[in-house]
């Protein structure tokens, strides 16, 4: 096998960010990597993609399984990988000097993606008329 490249501007020297770090269903056993209560439920790799790429960051997403992950759904497959630093070892972006720093503004970024404000409105509503429809069914009867 081939010695990894120090290049940090190399594709293998990215960062790996795998969703299953920063899901708020997961326990530190399972693989998450940051506190629940900063932690994303459910994230994707291509929400992790969206923000990151919006945020100006390299990144590209590969089809790899998290090792702990047993749920081998879509959903939960991919890994997505982030250029930290340039060739000449500075960082590409200030405010991502670690894979820490990374995590943290993903967690912080998805709950505001559009996909994921329409959605929780969605499903607020649909909450409630799936109650409003229980009690009108009663009344039918």
């Amino acid at each position: 096998m081939a010695h990894l490249s120090t290049n940090p501007a190399d594709k293998e020297r990215f960062i790996c960010l795998y969703p299953v770090y920063i899901n708020s269903k997961k326990t530190l056993a399972e693989g998450r990597r940051i506190p629940s209560e900063k932690a994303v439920e459910n994230p994707s790799c291509a929400e992790i993609r969206d923000v990151l790429t919006a945020a100006g960051a390299n990144v590209y997403v590969e089809n790899k399984m998290h090792p702990r992950e047993w749920n081998r759904d879509v959903q939960f497959r991919g890994r997505v990988r982030i250029q930290l630093k340039q060739e000449d070892g500075n960082l590409c972006q200030e405010r991502f000097s670690s894979r820490k720093d990374v995590m943290f503004y993903v967690a912080e970024m998805i709950p505001k993606l559009k996909t994921r404000t329409q959605k929780s409105g969605g499903g607020d509503t649909s909450s409630q008329q799936g109650e409003g429809g229980k009690k009108s069914k009663k009344k039918k009867k």
